[in-house]
């Protein structure tokens, strides 16, 4: 297992560029872990991530457009709280223009934020917990909001086990953070 972990690395190293090249193809990884689903209203998405972010252990990358879900993001500030590496990056327009966004809360308490101001809408709604160790990936529709879980339609996956998949959704991350800038609380 370690080897197939070392050798993931490598590959993500040396094909980091991949999601970023119109020429070249994404890459099709394996199907493994497990996937979790839910759909709001009626699903408690919002409790699926708080458990999630709960059991992390070392660190959590976030990709939020709009986020005013405050019990997510105060569970954010205790994974921080507690030694987890907590990074946000949030589309700053929405930042800016959402009265209730929890992002500058996030950043007043410590979160490493970044604004993404590189594109029309930084539309990613993700998280990537544990990435190196028992990766989970959050994705979806599902904003981390309150209008997401009370009266939208929405959905939300939880992909966790399969660490191709949590590199893969880490080295857009981290593309994202390059031209991101620091949001200073």
């Amino acid at each position: 297992m370690r080897k197939a972990i070392v050798w993931l690395a490598l590959w993500s190293c040396s094909h980091a560029s991949w999601a970023f090249q119109d020429s070249h193809t994404p890459p099709v990884l394996p199907a493994v872990g497990t996937v979790q689903v839910a759909f709001t209203p009626g699903d408690d998405a919002a409790a699926l991530v708080i458990a999630a972010i709960r059991d992390a252990r070392r660190q959590i990358r976030i990709q939020a457009f709009s986020f005013t879900h405050r019990a997510i993001a105060d569970v954010l500030i205790a994974a921080h709280q507690r030694g987890v590496d907590v990074a946000l990056i949030a589309d700053s327009e929405q930042t800016d223009r959402i009265s209730t966004s929890v992002v500058r809360h996030m950043a007043a308490a410590g979160v490493p934020v970044y604004l993404d101001a590189g594109h029309a809408s930084a539309h990613n709604k993700i998280m990537i917990i544990d990435a190196n160790s028992a990766p989970v990936v959050i994705t979806g529709s599902y904003n981390f909001t309150h209008a997401a879980q009370y009266r939208n339609a929405e959905n939300l996956l939880i992909l966790r086990g399969n660490p191709a998949l949590a590199q893969a959704y880490a080295v857009n991350w981290r593309y994202h953070r390059e031209h991101a800038t620091a949001l200073n609380p």
